[in-house]
């Protein structure tokens, strides 16, 4: 059988936490994605410093800006002991 040559096997997912290696400086953004990061940007917050307090549902407003780039944001802020408002 051709088709047995090709089958590949699909391994489980660890279940790593994928926020887990995000490292950010409160200079910079963290890498979230472009149209997220301009999303940012053109609202003012060139910096993760810039987002301390923000409130997330505001975040979430801005065109470009998902669940996922939030999380990694506020997995960046916790790393310097700081949140979203």
């Amino acid at each position: 059988m051709i088709a047995a040559r090709y089958a590949t096997t699909v391994q489980p997912w660890a279940g790593r936490d994928m926020m887990s290696g995000v490292t950010s400086s409160l200079d910079t953004l963290p890498k979230i994605g472009a149209p997220a990061t301009r999303a940012l940007n053109n609202a003012g917050y060139p910096a993760l410093r810039d987002l301390v307090g923000v409130p997330r549902d505001e975040l979430a407003k801005l065109h470009g800006m998902g669940p996922k780039a939030l999380d990694i944001i506020q997995s960046a802020l916790k790393q310097h002991s700081l949140s979203l408002g």
